[in-house]
C-alpha cells in the first residue's frame, strides 16, 4: 500500500471495504484511516459471506484491545484470516494464548531476546548486512524488496539453529501465510495456500525437534531453546512446539524486510532526510523508529470481545471480533503531529506501536531494532546516494504492508 498518502479525496464510509486487497496492493488506505479516527473510530462491516466485524484505529483504542486480555480475547484468533473462524491453534500456538499460560511460555523465551542479551550478536549481524548490501555496491539495478525478504533469515538463521540451505524455502513458505492472495506466494487459492504453508512449516518444525533429540548433545539455539522451557512446571507438548516454533519463523521472516524496504523508499523520496541522517549517524536509532512508524509492516492485529464492551464511542457485542489497525494508530494526530510526514528527527517516535502493545508485544522487538539500525548504519556508509530504477511494487495484502519489489541503484560513497 502507499505510505506517502495520494490527494485527499470523498471518502464513504458506508462503502467502504477494509479487507478488499485491492486497496492495499494499488490503493491508499490512509485517507480512509483519517476519515474512521475522525468521524467513526469504531466501524461495523459485513463481509459477503456473512462474516462480521468492528475495526478501532485511534491509537489509544488500538491500545486498549490489544493490551487488556480480559476485555480482547487472543484465544479465538489474531489475525484477520480468522474473522469468524476460530484458530484451530487458539491455546497452544504462543500467539493466540492469553495470559496466564502465555507468560509462563513467553518469559523464559523473552530472556534470550533482551537489549542486552542480543547485543552480542552485532558483529555477527553487522557481517550479515555487509554481506546483504555487497552486490548492490557496483551500481547496478537492485531489487531491494525482492532480496530483502532473505535478510532475516542471513540473520537469524543461524541463531535459530536452522541451516543456510533451507532459508529460501521458510521465507517462501511464511510469506504464503502472510500474503496468500499475492501471486509471488500463492498457490491455487488462498485457502489452499494458507493450508500448504501452514503444514510445511509446522512439519518443518516437527523434523527438526525430532532430529536433533536424535542427534543428543547440547546445542544452544533459539529452538533448542524452546525444547526446554517449562510452563506451568510442566515441559511444552511436541505440539506446542512445534506451534511456537512456526510462531517464532513467521515473527522473523515476516516484518523487518518490508519496514527496511518501506524505510529506504521514504528516504528515496525525501533525499534532504536521507542526507540529514547521513550528516550525523546519531539520528539513526530515531529514524529506524520513525520507519518502524511509518511503515507498520504489521498493519493490523485482531482480537475477540470476551463480553460487551464499550470503546471509541460506541458498543462492541460479546465474542465480536475486533481489529485494531496498527497502520492507522501509527499516522494519529493525536501521537505524531503531521503524522503524514517522515521526519527522522520527530519527537516521541518510539512510541509507534508497530510491534503491538501489551502481553503480545513482539518477543523478538530488540533483535529488530539492533538488526534495522545496523542496516541503516551500513547502507549510510556505504552508499552517496540512492534513487529508484523503476516503479515498486506493493504487496497484496490487508494483514503484512510491504513491497514485493523495489528497484533501486546505489551510488558508492568515494570513502570506500
Amino acid at each position: 500500500m502507499r505510505l506517502t498518502p495520494g490527494p485527499r479525496r470523498d471518502i464513504d464510509l458506508d462503502r467502504v471495504n477494509l479487507f478488499d486487497l485491492d486497496l492495499y496492493a494499488s490503493g491508499d488506505p490512509h485517507p480512509v484511516w483519517d476519515v474512521m479516527r475522525k468521524k467513526h473510530p469504531l466501524h461495523h462491516q459485513v463481509l459477503p459471506d456473512g462474516r462480521e466485524f468492528w475495526s478501532v484505529t485511534r491509537y489509544d483504542d488500538v491500545c486498549r484491545v490489544l493490551g487488556d486480555h480480559r476485555e480482547f480475547t487472543s484465544e479465538r484468533g489474531t489475525t484477520p484470516t480468522h474473522v469468524g473462524v476460530d484458530d484451530p491453534a487458539a491455546g497452544l500456538l504462543l500467539t493466540s494464548t492469553d495470559p496466564p499460560r502465555h507468560t509462563e511460555v513467553r518469559r523464559p523465551l523473552g530472556a534470550k531476546f533482551t537489549a542486552r542479551a542480543v547485543k552480542s550478536w552485532e558483529g555477527s549481524i553487522r557481517g550479515t548486512v555487509r554481506r546483504f548490501l555487497e552486490p548492490a555496491l557496483d551500481g547496478e539495478t537492485f531489487d531491494l524488496a525482492e532480496q530483502a525478504l532473505l535478510l532475516p533469515a542471513m540473520v537469524t538463521g543461524p541463531l535459530l539453529g536452522i541451516p543456510p540451505k533451507d532459508w529460501e524455502q521458510l521465507v517462501q513458505l511464511t510469506a504464503m501465510v502472510t500474503a496468500p492472495a499475492d501471486p509471488h506466494f500463492q498457490h491455487g487459492s488462498e485457502a489452499a495456500t494458507l493450508a500448504i504453508a501452514h503444514h510445511e512449516l509446522v512439519t518443518y518444525v516437527k523434523e527438526w525437534v525430532k532430529d536433533r533429540r536424535a542427534a543428543g548433545g547440547e546445542e544452544h539455539t533459539l529452538l533448542d531453546h524452546l525444547m526446554s522451557v517449562r510452563a506451568g512446571g510442566e515441559p511444552l507438548t511436541d505440539d506446542e512446539i512445534a506451534l511456537d516454533g512456526y510462531s517464532i519463523l513467521l515473527g522473523a521472516n515476516v516484518t523487518t524486510p518490508h519496514t527496511v524496504s518501506g524505510t529506504v523508499h521514504a528516504l528515496i523520496e525525501r533525499p534532504e532526510q536521507f542526507a540529514k541522517a547521513q550528516a550525523d549517524p546519531s539520528l539513526i536509532p530515531n529514524l529506524v523508529e520513525e520507519g518502524l512508524r511509518w511503515t507498520s509492516a504489521a498493519c493490523n492485529f485482531m482480537r475477540y470481545a470476551v463480553n460487551d464492551v464499550e470503546i471509541a464511542g460506541g458498543t462492541v457485542p460479546a465474542r465480536a471480533a475486533v481489529v485494531a489497525w496498527i497502520g492507522s494508530a501509527n499516522r494519529d494526530a493525536s501521537q505524531f503531529p503531521d503524522p503524514h510526514a517522515f521526519d527522522i528527527t520527530r519527537d516521541g517516535a518510539k512510541r509507534q506501536v508497530a510491534f503491538g502493545f501489551g502481553p503480545h508485544f513482539c518477543i523478538g522487538a530488540p533483535l529488530a531494532r539492533l538488526t534495522l539500525r545496523v542496516f541503516f548504519e551500513e547502507l549510510l556508509q556505504r552508499f552517496s546516494s540512492i534513487e529508484l530504477d523503476g516503479e515498486p511494487q506493493h504487496l497484496r495484502s490487508y494483514f503484512i504492508a510491504g513491497m514485493t519489489h523495489l528497484p533501486i541503484v546505489a551510488q558508492k560513497r568515494r570513502t570506500l
